[in-house]
């Protein structure tokens, strides 16, 4: 089965056994997490498309937190030529690795 899932503001494309890294979730590692924002079903062949309008009602998703961590550093440069201007800072987004397991 496939599903489309909105968390964090975003959505994802998931099936069952896959793992997951989705914005930064309260829980810790080895607890359940629960999905109820679920846009979409499918069968893997396609067929069996159930659509929400904008959630599915009665439909959740449930997975286990893996990891919470942090992605790499990436660097922000802010340059003026001319006039001797320079400024690096670096920023490390927070996240949570989930594995779905079944609906």
């Amino acid at each position: 089965m496939y599903y489309v899932i909105a968390t964090g503001g975003k959505q994802y494309l998931v099936k069952n056994g896959e793992a997951l890294q989705v914005e930064k979730l309260l829980v810790e590692a080895g607890q359940e997490v629960v999905f109820d924002k679920v846009l979409l079903t499918a069968n893997d062949d396609g067929t069996n498309v159930k659509i929400g309008a904008p959630y599915l009602e009665g439909v959740v998703l449930k997975a286990e937190c893996v990891l919470q961590g942090r992605t790499k550093k990436i660097l922000v440069v802010k340059y003026k030529r001319k006039i001797r201007y320079k400024k690096s800072t670096g920023h490390r987004q927070h996240f949570t690795k989930v594995k779905v397991s079944t609906k």
